[in-house]
């Protein structure tokens, strides 16, 4: 929602909009092209600058890895550009995953996680 055009969105917590005068005037604001966040959902909100910071740590190779993953190359395609083997492809995604700390378990995908923090640096 953050990447695209915020002009004119906006987005209250239920207990904020039961507040009569502010949801008001957050309607307000957004049908000025204005953009409106709680205040309590900015607060929470994850700072880019550590996945900035993640990212940075990460050496070229590391980082060519989810981005020619993010093209949609599979690690044997991958592995012929960088020429390297495909077991270093392997291992150089994991370390991206292991450095960028993705959870491991059976319910989530390391490797689009890695290409999603990529894309969102």
């Amino acid at each position: 929602m953050l990447a695209a055009d915020t002009r004119g969105m906006g987005y209250l917590l239920k207990d904020r909009v039961a507040r009569v005068e502010e949801f008001l005037s957050a309607l307000e604001r957004v049908h000025t092209r204005d953009t409106v966040f709680d205040p309590e959902v900015v607060r929470r909100m994850p700072s880019r600058s550590r996945h900035t910071d993640e990212l940075a740590l990460l050496t070229d190779r590391e980082r060519a890895v989810p981005a020619l993953m993010a093209q949609g190359h599979t690690n044997t395609a991958i592995a012929q550009q960088l020429f390297v083997s495909r077991s270093a492809v392997e291992k150089y995604a994991n370390a991206v995953s292991d450095e960028l700390r993705l959870p491991r378990d059976s319910g989530t995908n390391r490797r689009v996680l890695a290409v999603l923090r990529l894309l969102g640096s």
